[in-house]
């Protein structure tokens, strides 16, 4: 299998869809890669290194596209991205498609095979190359949401830990999955009075062992929610339905009954985004204000983290990922590429659908309280079911 690693385009986009480390290991197994000129070089990867792993080194991003048969990115595709694709590509990345229909639809026009990252599962039904991300990312929101919170930035002026004789700050962290237990530990570091909402007890149970009872765990429900809210100084959204868009925990009218200057980290922005005043930022232009109350709503928050994120992500992704299978040798019978494309045309065909119906309008109903409460979901806690994405990933082997 040919395949192919362009620059990222995203803004403010520092990682690489692969390592000089693992461009070697693939080579070694057989696969071909090429390599966009400079795609590495903001993590200190030079074309250099690329070539002496033994890719080849190609001048822009459709030289790329035209050569690989597999595209291994990070981000999602931008509209330019998308209109290089073909039927003859597999695109290998995070999607995040709930929340772009957009997206969804250019993909599913371009007839591309394509993988999101966040929806790959491993035998126990985890979200293994969601993970690391989401740590960083846990991580990542205490630091932004602490820089937010001074004066300067448009925040209250206060110091996330306080001072010995001065109270710390209030942090409320929405979800206790991977991001929201990351969360929770830089908060505690930073000596943050920190209280964690999920809707399961027996992971409050597990976290509240986790850290000694030196945080506060509740059961997830809209009352307990927005009495929390009011009183934080900073409120971090960690909630996931994975391949679903992300539920609204936090409504505009909460935010009258904020405290002027506190903030919102909404790391499921990706998602849509768990606070209803929610839309996506860059790292150029990370927050907002709405209400007197500071928003960061960056979609790429690992970003700016590129050497720990890219690290991070190729851990989880050397084994069995759809890379691990296209360096593989095995042959590709005529019989299974037949089964493999009436399972891809089942499953476009049921994305579809599920795409169609999370476009429609939310009915007031369900929005209900039981329904916000059900819905609270942490980013990287173990779900099964239904994946909604756009395009079919069983499509993989065919293009062997």
């Amino acid at each position: 299998m040919r395949i192919g690693v362009p620059k990222e385009i995203k803004d403010q986009e520092y990682r690489v869809g692969m390592t000089p480390g693992i461009v070697s290991l693939l080579s070694h197994d057989g696969a071909e890669v090429v390599v966009e000129t400079q795609a590495g070089a903001a993590l200190g990867f030079t074309d250099a290194d690329y070539h002496a792993a033994g890719a080849v080194i190609l001048p822009d991003a459709d030289a790329v596209f035209a050569a690989a048969q597999m595209i291994v990115k990070v981000k999602e595709p931008l509209p330019i991205e998308i209109a290089r694709l073909t039927p003859d590509h597999l695109l290998f990345t995070y999607l995040h498609l709930a929340a772009d229909r957009a997206q969804a639809e250019g993909l599913m026009q371009s007839g591309c095979a394509a993988i999101a990252y966040e929806t790959v599962t491993d035998g126990n039904g985890r979200l293994p190359l969601l993970a690391p991300m989401s740590q960083v990312a846990g991580r990542m929101a205490v630091d932004v949401g602490a820089n937010a919170l001074l004066r300067h930035n448009g925040g209250r002026g206060l110091l996330l830990g306080g001072v010995p004789g001065v109270a710390p700050a209030k942090v409320v962290i929405l979800g206790g999955g991977v991001s929201g237990i990351n969360a929770a530990q830089m908060a505690l570091g930073h000596h943050a009075d920190v209280t964690l909402f999920d809707i399961s007890l027996e992971r409050l149970a597990q976290i509240d062992a986790q850290f000694g009872g030196h945080i506060k765990t509740l059961y997830s429900e809209p009352a307990s929610i927005a009495a929390a809210v009011a009183d934080a100084d900073l409120v971090i959204g960690c909630v996931l339905l994975p391949g679903a868009a992300a539920p609204k925990l936090v409504k505009r009218a909460d935010l009258a009954r904020m405290k002027p200057g506190a903030v919102l980290v909404d790391v499921a922005i990706d998602q849509g985004g768990c606070f209803e005043t929610s839309h996506p930022t860059t790292h150029t232009q990370p927050t907002f204000v709405v209400d007197g109350i500071v928003h960061y709503c960056v979609a790429n928050m690992p970003g700016a983290a590129p050497l720990t994120s890219t690290a991070g992500r190729w851990r989880e992704t050397e084994t069995g990922s759809p890379c691990a299978v296209a360096s593989s040798r095995r042959p590709v019978t005529a019989a299974s590429r037949i089964a493999t494309s009436k399972r891809a045309k089942s499953m476009r065909r049921t994305a579809i659908s599920k795409i169609s119906a999370l476009s429609q309008p939310t009915s007031s109903s369900s929005s209900s309280a039981a329904s916000q409460a059900m819905a609270t979901r942490s980013r990287g806690t173990t779900l099964r079911g239904s994946v909604t994405t756009a395009v079919s990933a069983s499509a993989a082997c065919s293009k062997a």
